[in-house]
Order: structure tokens, then sequence, then C-alpha cells
């Protein structure tokens, strides 16, 4: 299969500031991967490297072969975190301009139609809805109809519904041959929609593979999830390991036939709660998981092969 990105040993600092540290990616076109870590983890600044409108200190990258700024334009889209254009102009005018730039651009109807904006295309940008300007900005994105799309943060500030429609759209691209860049710090759109992630933390490649590899080999088992104002040190007389969350307490590794047993211990203790959750393993817990030993031993435990596909 073609690679679409390589990137190797690639690092990124500002003064005494580290964005990215020896970071290395392969990703093979007609893929989606995800770039996942919170605010401040360092993905905005490499998929600026990646697209070439920053330099890194050391290391190569390469797009479809070259170096990003060698690339032609028409073949990149990309929808950064940050982006505001002519506020005064409505989401067809807008699209006409940007359809305006490029050789063999798409329809704007298609386009509109695509993100869901095709009843609100007079509008001026400047009124829409944070949302729809999202989409709006997304749809600028797809005018050129690049085969590499660099999503950075696309579905910030749209509505649950409005990014469903956005998931189903980059579903669409990618089953169409679309390689689609995405960095989120929404766990579960990285598990949703990609074949591969890359876990950031602090500019550092944690793990790369694919979701349910990474969930099955560091996810660890079925939980319980105690909502409850008490601490685990309040909790001593349960028989099971509880460790603490934002709203209470986790019970690790519980099947759903221990679930009746660890009600009726809470309710010989007095325990009071607000609600009980059993959950499944998440790419969430992966990210916590990992990113926690790395923070306390500096490698993560059993790592999956980072550099190329992970099977």
């Amino acid at each position: 299969m073609a690679t679409a990105i390589r990137a190797e040993g690639i690092s990124k600092c500002y003064e005494d500031t580290v964005a990215f540290d020896d970071v290395s990616i392969e990703v093979d076109s007609g893929e989606v991967f995800s770039l996942v870590g919170p605010n401040g983890a360092g993905k905005t600044t490499l998929v600026r490297a990646l697209t070439g409108t920053t330099a890194p200190d050391s290391g190569t990258i390469s797009v479809f072969g070259k170096s990003p700024t060698n690339v032609e334009s028409g073949r990149i889209g990309l929808l950064p975190q940050s982006f505001t254009p002519p506020e005064r102009l409505t989401a067809r005018e807008l699209l006409g301009y940007y359809r305006g730039l490029y050789d063999d651009p798409r329809d704007v109807d298609d386009v509109l139609a695509d993100v869901g904006m095709h009843s609100a295309d007079e509008t001026w940008y400047t009124n829409l809805s944070g949302g729809q300007q999202r989409r709006v900005c997304v749809a600028i994105a797809l005018i050129n109809d690049p085969e590499l799309l660099f999503l950075d943060e696309p579905t910030t500030g749209i509505d649950p519904a409005g990014r469903q429609s956005l998931w189903s759209l980059i579903d669409n691209l990618a089953a169409a041959g679309t390689t689609v860049f995405l960095t989120t710090h929404y766990m579960e759109e990285a598990q949703a929609l990609a074949d591969r992630v890359a876990l950031l933390d602090a500019g550092t490649l944690v793990e790369v593979g694919p979701p349910t590899a990474l969930i099955e080999s560091y996810g660890g088992g079925t939980h319980l999830l105690v909502e409850t104002e008490l601490s685990p040190e309040q909790l001593t007389g349960l028989d099971v390991a509880v460790e603490p969350t934002d709203d209470g307490v986790r019970i690790p590794d519980v099947a759903t036939a221990d679930i009746g047993r660890i009600v009726q211990q809470l309710d010989a203790q007095g325990v009071t709660y607000d609600t009980l959750t059993w959950t499944e393993p998440s790419l969430e817990d992966v990210y916590l998981r990992l990113t926690d030993t790395v923070n306390r031993n500096g490698t993560p435990k059993e790592p999956l092969a980072t550099g190329g596909r992970s099977e």
C-alpha cells in the first residue's frame, strides 16, 4: 500500500518549550489516521509541520514522497484548528471564492450538501452559529477535492447531531479513497473513525495502533463506576480494588456476575451513591493508563510497534 505521509524522528521546540520530540509516524493512503491528545499536547504544531507551514528542528517529512512544501496544493485539504474566513460573505460566496483558487474543484452545491449547510447557504458567515461556521470551514477544506485531508479538531463547537453528520462525512470520504489525518481530544471520535490512532502526550508519541488493538492490549477489563461523595479510603470494607475518579470511585475488572455482590457490600456498609455504571474499556482508558505509565516510568508498558501499521 502506498504511503501518504512519512515522518521520521521529527522534533520542534520554541525556546524552552518542546512542542513535540522525536516523533515518527507513517500514514497509508486511504486510511483515517487520528492524532489524539488533550489541548496543549502538540497536535496542532505537528499538523503544521506535516503540511509544511512550519519546519521541524530535526528529522524528515515526506508527503506523497515529496517535501510538504513541494506537493501540489490541490492534492491537500487543510482545516486548521483556528480559521476565520471573511465574515461578510455567505457560505455559498465563501465556497465560490475558495473554489476559484483551484484548477479542478468540486461543485459548490455538492459540498454544501455534504456538510449539511445547503439550507443556510445565503447566510453571512458572521451570522451563523458556531457549529455552522465550523461546518463551512470543513466545506472550504473539501472544495478542492483533496487526496489528503488534514482536519485539526474538526468537531469543536459542533452539537452532537452535527458531530454525527461530520463523522458520516469522514467515513464516506475514506470509503471513496481520501486519506484523512484527524486530530482530536475526543477519544470517542478517534475510536469511532480511525483505522489507527497515535496517542500524543506533552509532545511525546506514546503509542500507535488500531483502536481495538490498543484497547485489547492496554484498556484493562470491564469496570464499575460508582458516583458517590465517598473516597476510596472510606470504602476499605469492600473486597475489591477501588480507584478515585472525578465523580466518585472506579472498581476495575468487574464482570457482570460480580455486580450484585458488590452492590450488596455497598448497601451493607451504608454507602450512599447516586449511580452505578458498568462499562467496557475505551480508548480513553488506554490513554490515561499509558500516559500515567509514561509519566512515572518514562516509557510505556509493553508497547506495540510505533513506526508503521500495527495489526
